[in-house]
């Protein structure tokens, strides 16, 4: 079964949830027997005339690898924003304060929809969507408080930053979180896949003096909509419109021009990140340049 993003566009789906929740479930139970688990942080929500946020966290592993997740829900007729916003907007951003006894990898994101007034495109969420993270705390036996920094932006007729601080104090307690463990896997499945045999990018290229990319995708054979392509390249920096798109098959050539790169940018040695989502499907990867 697949189940479609909790967006009003259902062409933006992703990767069957059913699976992840039973075997949460299962999870859970098995953990429920188990002694000595640690106990999860979720932060009060910090408001904000457009919507609020906070923080989700599993405890530390032995190792002290936290999975986490910044929790965002946009009032209605709000939007908040992907890693790259498009056309205005502000990403989100997730940092430790100075001084803090912990690191913290890049968000990931899922699936985000197109939102456009006709003057301008934004790429983002209109409904409640976690980011999930990985924090590595230096003391996983007796972790000290860390706060974590939130930034983000909020958008209806104007846009809005909104930045709040989060405190965590991880502890071991003889418990399993499972309110905080179900909300971190349902964040994961709605993000997209990797590569696979039937959904993958089959080559790509740059040509008319680096100002045009080309792409050749091979799409899942049940694909019937057009799919949709977005490219990310240097910070604030997004492809989505096309050229010309022609569909053979399973397979997808779609040419992207490239505009106003960032001066004596240099793509050699570059990756890039691309995003497809076709039907209830998405796949994200990376374009390197030699």
């Amino acid at each position: 079964m697949r189940i479609t993003l909790p967006y009003s566009d259902t062409d933006h789906r992703v990767r069957p949830l059913a699976a992840v929740l039973v075997t949460a479930g299962l999870c859970l139970g098995a953990a429920l027997c188990l002694p000595c688990l640690a106990v999860a942080e979720t932060t009060p929500w910090a408001q904000n005339e457009g919507g609020r946020m906070r923080i989700v966290t599993l405890p530390p592993d032995a190792s002290g690898h936290v999975r986490g997740g910044l929790e965002i829900e946009p009032k209605p007729g709000w939007i908040t924003y992907w890693r790259e916003p498009g056309e205005a907007g502000i990403p989100p951003k997730l940092s430790v304060a100075e001084g803090g006894a912990a690191t913290i990898e890049e968000l990931s994101y899922p699936v985000p929809k197109r939102v456009g007034d006709g003057k301008l495109l934004d790429i983002g969420y209109d409904k409640p969507v976690t980011l999930p993270f990985d924090l590595t705390v230096s003391d996983p036996k007796e972790p000290k408080p860390v706060t974590l920094s939130g930034f983000i932006g909020l958008c209806r007729d104007i846009c809005i930053p909104f930045q709040a601080d989060f405190v965590l104090n991880l502890k071991p307690e003889d418990m399993t979180p499972p309110e905080e463990f179900m909300i971190l896997q349902k964040a994961g499945a709605f993000l997209p896949d990797p590569p696979s045999m039937d959904f993958a990018v089959t080559h790509y290229s740059l040509t008319n003096a680096d100002k045009v990319l080309k792409l050749a995708l091979r799409l899942p054979q049940d694909t019937k909509s057009k799919p949709q392509v977005l490219v990310t390249g240097p910070e604030g920096y997004v492809l989505f419109d096309e050229q010309s798109g022609t569909r053979d098959g399973d397979s997808y050539l779609v040419e992207m021009p490239i505009e106003k790169l960032p001066v004596k940018y240099d793509m050699k040695g570059k990756r890039w990140d691309i995003l497809v989502i076709a039907g209830t499907r998405a796949m994200e990867t990376s374009l390197a340049f030699d």
